[in-house]
């Protein structure tokens, strides 16, 4: 039985507790009990992850949202059994489809069998190509915390000043960066552009064979057995207590406030936090309808899915055998009744098999992302004071890497008060 099962005997007077089990709660709390610290999680859904989950649907595997692991991450390594996830990983790159048919974009630094179909491409002029190829370059060598204290502007204000061509914007960078920041418009932090094509550069996009969910999941089943209360809403928290939907009132020397953005502003009495919100759209197809690994993105703008990923040709564990699994993307809008103008566009790329394509689910995430617009600043304060903590990605950055990399500082921030109160 996992760890977080709600029959499990909780601690006795835990030293801390923490308000929410996504991969930021999740982190804080198993840093703390790895310090031999009592720890309880109090968790209001019926299962552990938070945004990052993972459901069976008709044998399908489907995480809530279109959502991708960077293995460049550090804390990826540092905190979890990378083997034991088993990463299923994208080809770097990109398919891009033009308006008439979809393109191969590699990373000839990486692949150099990419180098003639990436020349081809009509994605931008040689001229794009070369600086792209150097900017890239550049990324490699250049640590992220350096990055991260740069001038900050919009991502389109640098990709202009870059000196990139709006044929090379248009059908490539805004599908691919407005996915992965959730912002077509591309007004979120150079900062984060600069970061997030760093990690691109050295690393790959994955995710593990049983889903996304199995990364919340490994690590839950670390902490001691009764950590983890499902089902439990905190409706308020003050120094030293939580207090649930149920009437309970829960005491501990700490509280961590580990919910995404917006409930932990309204529990703590923080300014309001910015929200990009996502939809995700799931199909079952006969066949795949392109071969290989890598993403696709819409170079036509015509929307609205701008990147599409044929699931089970990268990860076929999600797919029963013999099927094939599609998610579409619209990053930045809550649209739950987009999908037959999803099947319409992805009709036009790939032709009538597209119709009989079956709708699984469509997923509606409104807080998917902090916002990150410039100037954006990450590490924000997570000791609030009076025995008062807050982690998450919005502490951070908006990202898998900034959730685990905040509640593991902030475990370490009550770490440290709790050494200094002994």
């Amino acid at each position: 039985m996992p760890a977080y099962d709600r029959s499990r005997t909780e601690p006795d007077r835990p030293e801390a507790i923490v308000v929410g089990a996504g991969l930021a709660g999740l982190a804080c709390a198993r840093r703390l009990a790895e310090a031999g610290r009592r720890v309880v999680v109090l968790e209001a859904g019926d299962g552990v992850g938070g945004r990052v989950r993972s459901d069976r649907v008709d044998g399908f595997t489907l995480d809530r949202g279109f959502q991708v692991a960077l293995t460049s991450y550090p804390e990826l390594a540092a905190q979890l059994d990378l083997e034991a996830l088993e990463l299923r990983r994208f080809d770097p790159g990109a398919l891009v489809f033009t308006g008439r048919r979809c393109w191969r974009v590699g990373d000839p630094l990486r692949r150099p069998g990419d180098a003639l179909a990436s020349a081809l491409a009509p994605i931008g002029t040689p001229a794009d190509k070369a600086r792209l190829a150097l900017l890239l370059l550049r990324l490699r060598r250049t640590d992220p915390r350096t990055l991260l204290r740069q001038p900050d502007r919009t991502t389109a204000a640098a990709i202009e000043a870059l000196g990139f061509t709006s044929l090379l914007t248009e059908r490539f960078l805004r599908p691919l960066f407005g996915g992965i920041q959730l912002d077509p418009a591309l007004t979120t932090s150079s900062r984060m552009f600069s970061v997030i094509l760093r990690a691109l550069a050295t690393g790959y996009g994955a995710v593990p064979a049983a889903g996304m969910g199995a990364i919340p999941a490994q690590l839950a089943t670390a902490l001691p057995a009764g950590t983890v209360r499902l089902g439990c809403r905190v409706l308020a928290v003050e120094p030293g207590a939580a207090r649930t939907a149920g009437g309970d009132r829960l005491e501990a020397r700490y509280v961590v406030v580990a919910t995404d953005g917006p409930v932990a502003a309204g529990l703590l009495g923080l300014p309001p936090v910015a929200s990009r919100p996502a939809t995700s759209v799931w199909f079952a197809a006969a066949a795949p309808p392109a071969a290989g690994r890598r993403i696709v993105l819409d170079g036509t703008g015509a929307g609205p899915a701008h990147n599409v990923a044929v699931l089970s040709n990268v990860a076929p564990e999600y797919a029963p055998s013999g099927h094939t699994l599609v998610v579409a993307a619209c990053p930045g809008a809550a649209r739950p009744d987009v999908a037959p103008d999803v099947q319409a566009q992805l009709r036009r790329w790939w032709g009538p098999a597209v119709d009989g394509w079956r709708h699984l689910r469509t997923d509606v995430v409104d807080h998917a992302q902090p916002g990150s617009s410039p100037p954006f600043s990450p590490r924000r304060p997570v000791a609030l004071g009076e025995g008062l903590f807050v982690c998450g990605d919005h502490r951070d950055t908006p990202s898998i890497q900034g959730a685990l990399f905040s509640g593991r500082r902030c475990a370490d921030a009550v770490l440290a008060a709790l050494a200094a109160s002994a």
